[in-house]
């Protein structure tokens, strides 16, 4: 194994913590949790990426990151009204 897939064993180890507060979280702190694992997971996939020398995961990493994107956008317009303070 080598230092990039140490490192994306890492990220995925440290982000059990995120996705448990995700589940318990009110709905808005859940979204903010749930943007920040898809951020991490898309640096997980870069990793994974030059860890096993294969460019299609860097092309995985960008399509999840915007489609993380466009997810929270709808889901806060879905829930627009249960949002609001």
């Amino acid at each position: 194994m080598n230092v990039f897939l140490w490192a994306s064993f890492a990220l995925v180890v440290l982000e059990i913590p995120l996705l448990l507060f995700a589940a318990r979280a009110p709905r808005l702190d859940a979204l903010v949790a749930v943007e920040a694992a898809a951020t991490i997971w898309a640096l997980v996939l870069i990793l994974l990426s030059q860890g096993y020398h294969r460019s299609a995961y860097t092309d995985l990493a960008l399509v999840a990151a915007v489609l993380a994107f466009a997810g929270s956008i709808v889901f806060v317009r879905f829930f627009e009204r249960e949002l609001d303070p």
